[in-house]
């Protein structure tokens, strides 16, 4: 053993001394607080014999954590993940019992309830005292990832750093939930995102992207992940042929959109080769999951979404501090609640009930365990790691998109991103770290709070209906609500919106500012002239109303004062939907082509000045339609990247970005058996045609409405002459940065050298119709490969790389 090592095994027994010791003092020190707990006989004991009790039980109490509480976790998966969290203070409790009662000669005595809380303190005390030494001992912790990435290595016969072999770089993409464009400036110029401000200061670059008219995740997430967000025109719509209502957070309606995005592309997504989805809505084809939405309807084994539980409440002390953080989330939103009343602060909404524990799961339990399944993915080596961290976005919905309650949000998120950054640097390949958002947030006082009544209401008082007397409260869309109820093991409430029949009483639902009127006794989409016929003031009642900025009704948008634009005329939309921003007409014209469009579409109103919408739902920060920063988020990427173009319109086009970008690791990634393997019929010459087309875009062209934007294609977007690596131009890469980028952005322009320009799999260009990708020919480089992962063999910092659990189709 060299001098190298015996200094780590040295520094390792010493920390493992100094936790013992902490352990012993804090047991010492409740037994002397505590009445029911006791560390010595009924005849006395000299301070000595109790403290080598205290030793003997601490000691004791620790080992039965690190040995017994994985493989409690592991027989407990099938307990729902948030009761499991509960549980945490149960199970320590007993395991501290168990402890005790390996004392000899009975000199130790507590009762259960006491068991629990002297439990918790003595996790929560060695969690800390570990932290604290790891963090002033950072050169063990480097040798600590190196020897896991080492191990891994020899385990796959390959020799040496897998970086120093040659391995292209991965590609990490973090996606922040709701984080628009201009709220990522702010929190970098106020110093509130340290690690992202130092990524763009250093060889990062970013830009605003638009999104489609619906403006959430369901939408863009199935866009980005899965090529095609054809037909989803809200959060929340009908479907008039089955009579169901299809809500993107609810498991079975996600599973029924990705498999549709599948079969439109005829491709399994972004992460389908190699790839890791973390706490998604959809599953990108990836066949490592964990709190992945469209799978976590299914029971037993083939349920995959909460595997990543394992990950993190393997380790007592990380259980232990999530839920104890867990509670003071929960305690800070009540706390916050109360002093946003008291102040009389408006917009204000109800954060009453069940709101608090959402948001504690959003912010603390579901934030821990993604980070934890990405760092295990980093180990493991993985190509692609898509991953959604969604705390900003359930705050701001009931906080607001900008205020002290978002911004200690976004602080804790720069924290977790400075940890994936540091564990990037010792992973076995080299990542390249992408952050996007898949909307932004606009602020604005709710449709009920500015008017004293829903949409529904005004659309009842329309069409002559009677009106409640007291208005009912539309159901907050936010997606930490799903999760939550999926980790619970229970459905995304089935019965939240009613089944309709055949009646004349309209459907009327809500996605932020969107709102959507349905008929259901009119087959089909119903035209402008049907609604007028079967309820005359209707549109003139709605567009005429202060709070709603147009309507879209059978391909005609409708304004004010009887002003109506053919989304057909060429330049009538643009001037009617002007205020609301560029591509507006271009996204409401997308939207009016699908086969699910409701019958009338109903977009808030919108202040350009305030930047304020009116959520049809009760939040005072909301995205689901046009107006203001909901529909620009971000995309960050480092500069070594093809820069993406000067516009990127719609979610299809981010896909396209990031498809490309992990082609351009030099040819596609592959497994190593299937690189090294050689192909049925060929040679290890000749690569199969299968291995260059994994992940290229759909043979043929996709159907319906056209953008007039070329962001369908194998290549980046951007020109039509565009390749993915390089533009045909000499000029480099078109387009200026989004106005008010940071500075240090301008200041780092891409090197067109370091891009690693390749002709996808060093073949031929592709179809710029959207054909089959070309094959590599022969005597041309085959891809190169990429590590498989490998089963966990031990805990990092209480997280473990993630299951090795076979593939599964993810679209049934």
């Amino acid at each position: 053993m060299g001098r190298g090592r015996w200094r780590t095994a040295g520094s390792s027994l010493v920390r493992v001394l100094l936790v013992w010791a902490v352990s012993t003092l804090t047991m010492l020190a409740l037994a002397g607080i505590l009445p029911d707990f006791r560390l010595q006989s009924d005849d006395g004991d000299s301070i000595t014999q109790i403290g080598l009790t205290a030793a003997w039980a601490a000691g004791a109490f620790g080992l039965l954590s690190a040995l017994v509480w994985p493989v409690l976790v592991r027989a407990l998966l099938l307990v729902p993940a948030l009761v499991l969290g509960l549980l945490v203070f149960f199970l320590n409790g007993s395991l501290l019992l168990v402890a005790l009662d390996l004392i000899p000669d009975g000199r130790s005595e507590v009762a259960p309830e006491t068991a629990v809380v002297v439990a918790a303190v003595m996790s929560a005390v060695a969690s800390a005292t570990s932290t604290a030494l790891a963090v002033r001992d950072d050169e063990a912790y480097r040798r600590r990832l190196y020897r896991l990435a080492d191990r891994r290595r020899r385990r796959q016969g390959r020799a040496g750093p897998s970086r120093a072999a040659g391995t292209p770089p991965g590609l990490l993409m973090l996606q922040l939930d709701g984080v628009g464009y201009e709220e990522l400036r702010r929190a970098c110029g106020s110093g509130l995102m340290p690690t992202v401000a130092g990524l763009l200061e250093g060889d990062h670059r970013a830009r605003s992207w638009r999104t489609d008219w619906s403006s959430q995740t369901g939408a863009s997430q199935l866009g980005i992940l899965h090529g095609s967000n054809f037909d989803v025109p809200a959060f929340r719509w009908f479907e008039k042929e089955t009579g169901e209502v299809m809500v993107c957070n609810r498991p079975t309606s996600a599973a029924e959109l990705q498999r549709r995005a599948v079969a439109r592309t005829g491709d399994g997504g972004l992460l389908t080769l190699d790839g890791a989805s973390r706490g998604n809505l959809f599953s990108g084809g990836a066949d490592q999951l964990a709190l992945v939405l469209s799978v976590s309807a299914r029971r037993g084994r083939a349920n995959r979404s909460r595997a990543g539980y394992f990950a993190y409440f393997s380790d007592p002390a990380n259980a232990v501090r999530t839920a104890v953080s867990f509670v003071a989330e929960a305690v800070r939103e009540v706390v916050q609640s109360l002093r946003a009343r008291i102040r009389g602060e408006r917009p204000r909404v109800s954060r009453g009930g069940l709101y608090p524990l959402i948001r504690a799961f959003a912010t603390v339990v579901e934030r821990d365990v993604v980070v934890a399944a990405v760092i295990g993915d980093m180990l493991a080596g993985r190509s692609a790691v898509y991953a959604d961290l969604v705390a900003y976005d359930e705050v701001a919905h009931h906080s607001g998109p900008s205020g002290r309650d978002t911004d200690r949000v976004l602080q804790r998120l720069d924290r977790s991103l400075a940890l994936i950054a540091r564990v990037a640097e010792h992973a076995p390949r080299r990542y390249r770290i992408v952050l996007l958002s898949d909307h932004g947030q606009s602020p604005g006082e709710t449709f009920l709070g500015r008017y004293g009544l829903t949409l529904g209401d005004l659309v009842r008082a329309g069409c002559g209906l009677p009106v409640p007397r007291r208005a009912g409260r539309t159901r907050s869309g936010a997606e930490a609500r799903a999760a939550v109820l999926a980790a619970l093991h229970r459905p995304v409430e089935e019965g939240e919106e009613a089944h309709p029949g055949p009646g004349s009483d309209p459907v009327v639902l809500a996605s932020g500012n969107l709102g959507l009127i349905s008929f259901p006794d009119i087959p089909g989409r119903a035209s402008r002239a049907g609604v007028e016929r079967a309820h005359p003031a209707l549109l003139t009642t709605l567009a005429n109303h202060p709070g709603v900025g147009f309507l879209l009704v059978d391909g005609v948008v409708l304004g004010r004062d009887g002003r109506a634009a053919r989304l057909d005329v060429p330049g009538e939309a643009e001037e009617l939907l002007a205020p609301f921003g560029p591509g507006a007409a271009e996204a409401v014209r997308r939207t009016d082509a699908f086969p699910h469009v409701a019958d009338v579409m109903v977009n808030s109103a919108y202040d350009p000045q305030t930047g304020a919408v009116h959520a049809f739902e009760e939040q005072i920060g909301s995205h689901g339609g046009l107006g203001g920063e909901q529909g620009h988020p971000f995309l960050m990427w480092p500069s070594e990247l093809s820069d993406p173009g000067e516009e990127l319109a719609g979610a299809e086009a981010v896909h396209a970005v990031l498809r490309c970008w992990l082609r351009e690791a030099d040819g596609p990634q592959v497994p190593v058996a299937a690189a090294l393997a050689p192909p049925v019929g060929g040679s290890a010459q000749e690569p199969a045609a299968p291995l260059a087309a994994a992940r290229e875009a759909p043979a043929g062209p996709r159907t319906g409405h056209a953008r007039e934007v070329t962001a369908v294609s194998p290549g980046c977007p951007g020109t039509k002459s565009w390749r993915c690596g390089a533009p045909a131009d000499a000029e480099g890469p078109g387009g200026a940065p989004g106005p008010g980028l940071p500075d240090p952005v301008e200041r780092h322009p891409v090197d067109p050298v370091e891009r690693h320009p390749v002709d996808l799999a060093g073949g031929s260009p592709p179809d710029p119709a959207g054909g089959s990708p070309p094959v590599p020919g022969p005597g041309e480089r085959p891809p190169r490969a990429v590590p498989q992962d490998s089963p966990p063999e031990a805990p990092v910092g209480g997280i473990f790389p993630s299951d090795g659990l076979p593939a599964r189709d993810e679209t049934r």
